[in-house]
């Protein structure tokens, strides 16, 4: 029987999209194909996927809070919240646009493991396009989905307590950002993930992902967390989200000075790394 394996299966997906577009064969006729037969022979065999390399950042060593001794709580406080308000918001202006994601190294969302190993072979035999499509696709999902999150975390801003600011405040580069993966993360995955769904409904070959990675999840070459496509985007749009928001807290922490707000800027500029 031909293409047993998963991989192979991708490939029979993409292929029937691009034969159903021209309005010709299904999915059953294509197996029989000699094209596929060669696509088949050409992937490798050792298919299981690599570990994903650990996304977290080294994080800087703690602030001394020496420097807020001359700060009054409140001050603090309202001065964090300026801060991480600002923070926020640059994050989900930058992402919340076209190109914000696909158009951004940093935090392009890539095909799933699986359907990267098939990329190349894609390519070789003129079905690139496809590929290309459903990144297109799912980086404009993200985008569509990021502006949910700026309610979101302004409100986590306020909910803030005198402790969660010192904690901030004389914690390492990022620990804003984990207070507001920490705060944030399941309501941002409710209100993402609907959008997502919604966009990528259009996509044919979404709907043919989740069918194939979820046999090829129970032979253990996807990972489970990837076996549906809107879980993927919407995981991969928070982790963008939070990246985008620790790098605007690091040029704060560096720089006080882009700061808004006088108060921002001095208890910033006071307990600077």
């Amino acid at each position: 029987m031909l293409l047993h394996h998963f991989v192979r299966r991708v490939l029979v997906a993409f292929a029937a999209l691009a034969i159903t577009s021209a309005n010709a064969l299904d999915l059953g006729d294509l197996v029989n194909k000699d094209t596929l037969n060669k696509l088949g022979d050409a992937i490798p065999k050792n298919t299981a996927p690599a570990a994903a390399p650990a996304a977290q950042q080294p994080t800087a060593a703690p602030a001394s809070s020496a420097g807020l001794a001359g700060f009054s709580n409140k001050d603090q406080v309202g001065s964090l919240k300026q801060a991480l308000t600002q923070g926020a918001e640059m994050a989900v202006a930058s992402l919340a646009k076209e190109n914000g994601f696909l158009g951004n190294d940093k935090v392009r969302i890539p095909l799933p493991e699986s359907l990267q190993k098939a990329d190349s072979l894609l390519r070789k035999f003129g079905m690139g396009s496809y590929a290309d499509d459903l990144t297109t696709s799912m980086n404009r999902a993200a985008e569509a989905a990021v502006p949910e999150a700026k309610n979101l975390l302004t409100g986590a801003v306020k909910k803030m307590t005198v402790e969660d600011a010192k904690g901030i405040l004389t914690g390492g580069n990022d620990s804003a950002t984990q207070y507001f993966r920490k705060n944030t993360e399941a309501a941002l995955t409710e209100k993402f993930k609907p959008i997502v769904n919604k966009s990528m409904k259009k996509v044919k070959l979404a709907e043919k992902y989740d069918q194939f990675a979820g046999k090829g999840a129970k032979l253990g070459l996807v990972d489970e967390r990837d076996t549906k496509l809107d879980d993927y985007i919407t995981r991969k749009a928070m982790d963008g989200l939070f990246l985008m928001m620790a790098e605007q807290e690091k040029a704060i922490r560096e720089n006080p000075l882009q700061a808004t707000g006088a108060l921002a800027q001095k208890v910033f500029s006071a307990i600077k790394f």
